[in-house]
């Protein structure tokens, strides 16, 4: 817990849960910098506007990909922080990439006043349509286009998208500790970084859901562990093998995939070998001189991760960095496996 100095001012929170706290949730995947961006919120709120506060971080194995969680919570200036429990029915949901909507439940437990912020291309209404909320307020805000335009990452456009639907955050504070944090050690980096929280800010766009008459929200409830003393399997099984058929990692990619030109490839495999995530798809077929040979097919997307060491390897240009644009990948992918319906 980060507590504010004895010189500062009462702080007193406009909107509170039953507890005293105003509550805040990241859902992110590791590389999107939502553990530093939490951190940064934290000592915006404590150290330059007086509140008392919390925050941390949860999460696997620590590496990009990986589902990521990051908790904020904000107190008046006289109540201390006496729980470090996750946010369960947070203020405030920041949704760090669009296609965490279909694998994680990133609405849960959003309060009936809350809002969700989403970073995608998307409008709120069509946002809205995919997290089928009936309530609340939708906000999205296209942080990866800012980001690669800037040269930049997410976290800083959404810290901006957050400061324009919390009014209470102030925006000065939170660029203050932006120079603190990237003054340090990359100093270089700090004026992109102010640029992306601006425009994050900037070009945030919003609705709000107005609920049904009679609708009336579901209490949250804790999702139950799928197994306990009574029914956990023996140590050293493995349940769902092949289980990484199922994992969609386009969440993962940053604004860039690397586009195939079948025309340019001469079938060398120098991309399979360096790509961490096997997403290239070969099929039987026949060399230019007639001779069966192995023939890259194409690129499965669902497993890109956009990390683009296959357009380095690429020695004839048949790899190309693009600039993703919604639908392309789906559109051009070449699917690895043949799953059921």
């Amino acid at each position: 817990m980060v507590t504010a100095p004895e010189t500062k001012r009462a702080a007193r929170l406009p909107i509170k849960d039953e507890w005293g706290f105003f509550g805040i949730r990241f859902e992110s995947i590791g590389g999107y910098g939502a553990h530093i961006a939490g951190r940064m919120l934290a000592e915006a709120g404590v150290v330059y506007m007086g509140f008392n506060g919390s925050n941390f971080s949860s999460y696997g194995s620590e590496k990009k990909g990986s589902p990521v969680k990051a908790y904020v919570r904000f107190c008046d200036s006289d109540q201390e922080v006496r729980t470090s429990a996750p946010i369960e029915e947070p203020h405030v949901i920041a949704v760090f990439h669009e296609a965490l909507i279909h694998t994680q439940p990133v609405a849960a437990g959003l309060r009936e006043d809350g809002t969700i912020i989403v970073n995608t291309r998307k409008s709120p209404e069509e946002i809205r349509e995919l997290l089928g909320l009936e309530y609340g307020t939708v906000a999205t805000v296209d942080a990866i286009t800012i980001a690669v335009e800037e040269k930049t990452r997410v976290n800083t456009a959404m810290l901006g998208a957050l400061c324009r639907v919390v009014p209470f955050i102030d925006p000065e504070a939170v660029k203050a500790v932006i120079r603190d944090t990237f003054g340090k050690k990359y100093p270089h980096t700090v004026p992109g970084n102010l640029r992306t929280f601006d425009r994050g800010y900037e070009s945030v766009r919003m609705m709000t859901i107005t609920p049904k008459p009679g609708f009336v929200r579901e209490p949250y409830r804790r999702p139950d562990p799928p197994f306990g003393y009574l029914n956990a399997p023996i140590g050293g099984l493995v349940l769902s093998a092949g289980n990484s058929i199922v994992k969609d990692l386009s969440a993962s990619r940053q604004g860039y995939l690397p586009a195939f030109d079948r025309e340019k490839c001469i079938d060398c495999a120098q991309c399979d070998i360096v790509c961490p995530d096997y997403c290239f798809v070969w099929e039987k077929g026949t060399d230019k001189k007639g001779r069966p040979a192995m023939v890259l097919k194409g690129i499965d997307y669902q497993y890109c991760k956009g990390c683009l060491k296959c357009v380095e390897a690429c020695p004839t240009g048949a790899l190309q960095e693009k600039l993703e644009e919604d639908g392309w990948a789906k559109a051009h992918r070449v699917p690895r496996f043949a799953l059921p319906a």
